[in-house]
């Protein structure tokens, strides 16, 4: 692991996204709580916030963090094809939290894909990526939001 010992803490903030391509049938199915496994979005959310508290046991040389928040979001665009999930997780540390942010989406995603793949062997799951990240004094409260690049 990178020695973070000498860093401050500072407050630290990931956001992440990524999406799921499915099939607008599948969407439905997952609208109406008509999947046999459950409440797809519910389950997923769960799962995606459960992963971010654990992502140091799951990556290799990735610092155990005791986040302070995480939430896991869904939106459907209008041509209904996917479902996009954010996350956004924060913590107080030497460290940030992206990898908690990037797992938070991939997990979230991989659960879509587990409840709903005896409806829809087409879903697809991609664009996972850091959106953004920021680092402020935790007094100040606020830093300033700037672009992953």
């Amino acid at each position: 692991m990178v020695d973070v010992s000498h860093k401050p803490a500072l407050f630290r903030e990931a956001v992440a996204a990524g999406e799921i391509r499915l099939a607008p049938a599948t969407l439905d199915l997952i609208e109406a709580n008509q999947i046999a496994k459950g409440n797809v979005l519910a389950t997923a959310r769960l799962a995606g916030i459960m992963a971010a508290k654990r992502t140091g046991e799951l990556i290799p040389l990735c610092h155990p963090l005791p986040i302070t928040h995480c939430e896991v979001n869904f939106t459907v665009p209008a041509g209904r094809e996917r479902i996009e999930i954010t996350a956004t997780a924060r913590i107080t540390a030497p460290t940030g939290v992206e990898m908690e942010a990037l797992t938070a989406v991939s997990i979230a995603a991989l659960t879509i894909y587990d409840m709903c793949k005896a409806v829809d062997k087409g879903m697809v799951i991609g664009a996972v990526r850091l959106v953004a990240k920021r680092k402020s004094v935790p007094a100040a409260g606020e830093g300033s939001m700037s672009k992953a690049q």
